[in-house]
């Protein structure tokens, strides 16, 4: 009988540590398949700072590196530098990437660093107990804002994919979800598109996911995807904010 699902050689073969309904693995599973169909296991670094992404190491069938807090574009671009012929990437959430990181993700991304970050965007610190994120949606609440987040006390969510799609290095920028299996399809043709744009040293690649966090947002799995749908999408809307054109310019 022809096989229709096969394991990807990409994940090591262990149990999960997340908390159930995270799609975290999600995200994991489509970075590794791309690379496995490129038959890049074997050439690539993947860095991993603070928070739970930093558990990535123990699932990705890749060379892993660990960061500092907010310091995995700093790593990787000296991983890159270095070693030209790797594929490099970064993981991170939105409590490293658009906080103590933010200043990281916009330099590299300004100078154009030919790695590819993959942005887990599930609004909320999650390792360190549910504090809000620069990416916390007004009202939603945390441990920081027990009664919901308000404009007047911490400003407006910060959108990444727009702010790096104002920077000309920045040569592939999308949005992309985790709620639904047509979603999951268009995620993984984004990761795809990243190491294409790499690979091809065409300028720094950044896709970022909408995921869940039913652990730290007090909702079920299945609650938490619709959240997604509800909540997230309509502030964050899903598409392609920026992209090489044929011969190497920007769109």
């Amino acid at each position: 009988m022809k096989p229709v699902f096969t394991y990807t050689k990409g994940m090591l073969p262990v149990s999960t540590s997340y908390c159930p309904g995270c799609t975290h693995g999600i995200a994991h599973r489509l970075i590794m398949e791309v690379l496995e169909e490129n038959g890049k296991l074997g050439d690539t670094v993947g860095v991993a700072p603070i928070g739970c992404s930093v558990l990535a190491h123990q699932f990705m069938n890749v060379d892993m590196c660990e960061a500092a807090h907010g310091r995995a574009p700093a790593v990787a671009t000296g991983i890159r530098r270095a070693q030209p012929h790797k594929v490099v990437f970064t993981y991170q959430g939105d409590g490293d990437l658009a906080s103590i990181g933010m200043s990281e993700i916009i330099a590299a991304a300004a100078r154009g660093e030919r790695f590819s970050t993959f942005f887990i965007n599930n609004g909320i610190y999650g390792m360190t107990g549910g504090q809000i994120a620069p990416t916390t949606l007004i009202g939603q609440r945390g441990t920081t804002a027990v009664e919901g987040r308000t404009k007047a006390q911490f400003g407006m969510p910060i959108k990444m994919c727009e702010l790096i799609a104002q920077l000309e290095c920045a040569v592939y920028v999308e949005r992309v979800a985790l709620n639904t299996p047509a979603n999951v399809r268009k995620a993984k043709k984004a990761v795809q598109k990243a190491f294409e744009v790499q690979e091809k040293g065409l300028g720094f690649s950044f896709v970022e996911f909408l995921s869940t966090c039913p652990t730290n947002w007090g909702l079920t799995p299945s609650d938490a995807l619709q959240w997604v749908s509800d909540k997230m999408i309509p502030y964050y809307p899903l598409g392609v904010y920026r992209a090489p054109q044929p011969e190497g310019g920007q769109a």
